[in-house]
């Protein structure tokens, strides 16, 4: 890799955290850096309030009589754990940080191709959690996160207006987001930054980005259509007003399966650039992997249908379904293989972001295997609305998704901060995030087995056992994703200069200083070398 020679500017000098300290120079600022900083402050609130409210529930589930809670209190505080977590967590939570921090850095740009629509999406995000705040506020809603009609626009007591119109501001963060970074890889890449050298993290956030984009939309309409039905009687989901009521999950579900991919997409690219460092080897299977984001992303849009299997569609459309979930497993297989591969026989270190990496790789697998179980109709009919299908998405929304944006953190840390953080307290919390997710989770797979159904708080006695096990878990769970903020924090002010490359890692984004300039390059890179050409950058560290 080579660099144009160009003068340095005084300003260019300055980190982007020096640049400005004054509250005025975050909030107006158009740096992708500083913007992702904001994001990063914002969507951590979101997750303690959301993990608040998962804290309740399963409280609550510790005893079969539902002690804790009313009815209407638990309908309303799993509502508020599903909204918060999806919308305003797992969707934004790798996109709109390391997506909007690394991207302009990995292809050699100096920001994105619209810096002050990056900041209106920031903006917008937070109109949108405000809203959601005063629906805490006033008492919250008890639909569900799905906002499953006729429930929603018939009989639901809560604020169901208010909430609608949170998840459909937000929506609209999320579109311009993926507008941006699409805009952004396609025009800003640096000289020699082919599509054959972009770094895996880039090829997972463009298949993000086009999901975004085209499944958003989607979702806006459908909550105007919900919103309409509810404020003026529309007949569009209502048989009695001459609606269809399948209607609704239609909609709903064509954006919400894409959105699982929003959510883990993302962190497959977080993976993928974690286990290349930590085997300080090219990626096994680069262009497979590559395109297997875009295969995701494709075939991602056309198995909305296996969530329907017992609400009364065709069963010809179900066995059309139930094919196609199982044809999306397969590039995801071809991942996950490949991330083994790279790191067989690789110069591995035990460093806290490998640890969240294999975490990933193991809680990712649960949770696809058990996928493909709920993508046959014979098995779902079985398990559907149990505790068996709880377990499995949080392996994927919460085991896989999370894991990957703590291992981003651990591994981006000393680069957005300048600072390392103590390697020792990285690891035992990586331990216990693993050890207690699965104490939580894997017991309500058996739970769901035996028939206990999801969105209830009494139960039968026999089921309590398993579910004090959930219960305890989710308190081993709790501390351990609050354990991070500690140690990260103080490494702000009391951790070691991490130097430009910490993990002597491949990639435009290391090497620039820690933490980046504004502008990020002295000098406008050029690249003559693929992707994760390891054996070249341990020359150049060596000198």
């Amino acid at each position: 890799m080579t660099a144009e020679p160009a003068l340095q500017t005084p300003e260019e000098k300055v980190s982007y955290l020096a640049a400005g300290h004054s509250v005025r120079s975050w909030l107006l600022t158009t740096d992708h850096k500083r913007i992702a900083i904001l994001y990063l402050i914002s969507i951590t609130g979101f997750f303690f309030i959301a993990g608040i409210a998962a804290a309740l529930i399963r409280l609550d589930l510790l005893t079969p009589q539902g002690d804790l809670l009313t009815n209407e209190g638990y309908d309303r505080a799993f509502t508020l754990h599903g909204i918060v977590m999806v919308w305003f967590f797992l969707i934004p939570s790798i996109p709109n940080t390391f997506g909007n921090f690394l991207i302009p850095l990995m292809i050699g740009a100096k920001d994105v191709a619209f810096p002050r629509l990056n900041l209106l999406s920031w903006y917008i995000y937070v109109l949108g959690g405000l809203f959601t705040v005063y629906v805490l506020i006033v008492g919250g809603v008890d639909t569900g996160w799905t906002f499953y009609t006729p429930l929603s626009t018939m009989f639901a007591n809560g604020h169901v207006i208010a909430v609608a119109i949170a998840v459909f501001i937000v929506g609209f963060s999320s579109i311009l987001t993926g507008l941006n970074f699409i805009v952004t890889i396609h025009k800003l890449r640096a000289p020699g930054m082919t599509w054959g050298r972009l770094p895996l993290f880039i090829w997972s956030h463009y298949a993000t980005s086009l999901i975004l984009v085209l499944a958003t939309p989607v979702l806006a309409v459908t909550l105007v259509l919900l919103a309409s039905e509810r404020l003026f009687h529309l007949g569009i989901f209502d048989p009695a007003l001459g609606g269809d009521p399948l209607l609704f999950q239609h909609l709903f579900w064509f954006y919400s399966h894409p959105a699982v991919y929003i959510m883990i997409l993302p962190a497959m690219g977080v993976i993928s650039e974690l286990v290349s460092a930590a085997a300080h080897k090219r990626v096994f299977g680069y262009w497979f992997i590559a395109c297997a984001s875009l295969a995701i992303a494709a075939v991602g849009f056309l198995v909305w249908g296996h969530h329907m299997f017992v609400a009364g569609q065709s069963i010809y459309a179900s066995a059309i379904f139930s094919f196609l979930s199982l044809v999306v497993a397969v590039p995801s297989a071809i991942k996950v293989y490949n991330w083994t591969a790279t790191l067989y026989k690789g110069d591995i270190r035990i460093d806290p972001p490998l640890l969240f990496a294999m975490a990933f790789i193991g809680l990712f697998t649960i949770g696809g295997l058990t996928g493909l179980m709920l993508a046959l109709l014979a098995i779902d009919v079985h398990v559907h609305d149990t505790y068996f299908v709880v377990a499995h998405f949080h392996y994927i929304m919460v085991g896989g998704a999370v894991s990957a944006f703590f291992g981003a953190l651990h591994f981006w840390w000393p680069k957005i901060t300048g600072r390392m953080y103590s390697l020792i307290w990285g690891r035992i919390s990586a331990g216990l995030i693993f050890f207690g997710f699965n104490l939580t989770f894997f017991p309500q797979f058996i739970l769901g087995y035996l028939g206990m159904p999801r969105r209830y708080h009494v139960y039968p006695p026999q089921f309590q056992t398993l579910n004090v096990l959930s219960s305890a878990g989710a308190s081993l769970l709790a501390a351990a994703y609050v354990l991070p903020f500690f140690y990260l924090v103080y490494a702000l002010r009391n951790g070691a200069p991490a130097g430009p490359n910490p993990w002597n890692a491949a990639g435009l984004e290391w090497t620039t200083p820690s933490p980046p300039p504004k502008h990020n390059f002295e000098t406008t890179p050029e690249v003559d070398r693929p992707a994760y050409d390891y054996p070249l950058a341990k020359r150049s560290a060596d000198g």
